[in-house]
């Protein structure tokens, strides 16, 4: 089974002052793997998940993810290797409120190219695997907040990428959406999708994880079954 995600010594560092938001961090997720990231807030596993996203640079040390090292890209090269191998679900959502559901979902394969009509026989495949057929013409203001994050989890799909990022998933939508969303990141972990999941939710770990990591002062200090 290879690795998806590596990572090496790696640091951040924002001010020159003061404790690093990460330091020297070593990681490995394996092909298939869920895992969970968990940690206080500020403990820096948001930070941790920016820079596997490649959102964010390391001070120190090296990202791999899918065999590429993030941090030796371009700006340019690094937008094109993240639309085309990481899906992110983010906690807030960030639909584009002027688009509808469907063609939300449809902007990362158009940024990638490609062919079109397979695009959009593939996202309404994910819209319907996702109970959302009925609303894929709906903008994001008519859509619940369960709904809108369904909708984010299709879009970070769309490109069948080989890391699915997850930015505590359940913290922006009631409690019946998070359970859809627990079942929904339950189903992709059984089907083998990659997952990075930073969540404070210690149940939502136990759902959906293969594996918990948790993030302290800058440093993972614990790995444990989930």
């Amino acid at each position: 089974m290879s690795d998806v995600v590596r990572l090496r010594g790696v640091g951040k560092q924002y001010e020159s002052a003061g404790p690093p938001a990460l330091a020297d961090v070593g990681l490995t997720v394996a092909s298939g793997e869920a895992l969970a990231v968990m940690g206080p807030s500020g403990s820096g596993k948001s930070t941790l998940l920016n820079l596997i996203a490649g959102l964010d640079r390391p001070t120190s040390g090296e990202v791999e993810v899918a065999g590429t090292v993030l941090n030796r890209l371009s700006e340019k090269a690094l937008a094109r290797f993240r639309r085309a191998s990481i899906g992110i679900v983010f906690q807030f959502f960030h639909l584009l409120e002027d688009l509808t559901a469907r063609d939300n979902v449809l902007v990362p394969a158009q940024l990638v190219g490609g062919n079109r009509r397979a695009a959009q026989a593939r996202a309404d495949e994910l819209l319907d695997s996702l109970g959302l057929t009925a609303r894929a013409d709906a903008y994001p203001s008519r859509l619940s907040g369960g709904e809108r994050q369904r909708v984010a989890v299709a879009r970070a799909l769309i490109n069948q990428p080989s890391l699915l990022l997850a930015d505590e998933p359940t913290g922006a939508v009631d409690a019946a959406a998070g359970e859809q969303i627990m079942r929904i990141l339950q189903d992709l972990s059984r089907s083998g999708q990659t997952i990075l999941l930073v969540t404070h939710d210690p149940d939502l770990a136990r759902q959906c994880a293969t594996r918990t990591a948790e993030v302290r002062d800058g440093r993972l200090t614990e790995q444990v079954p989930a």
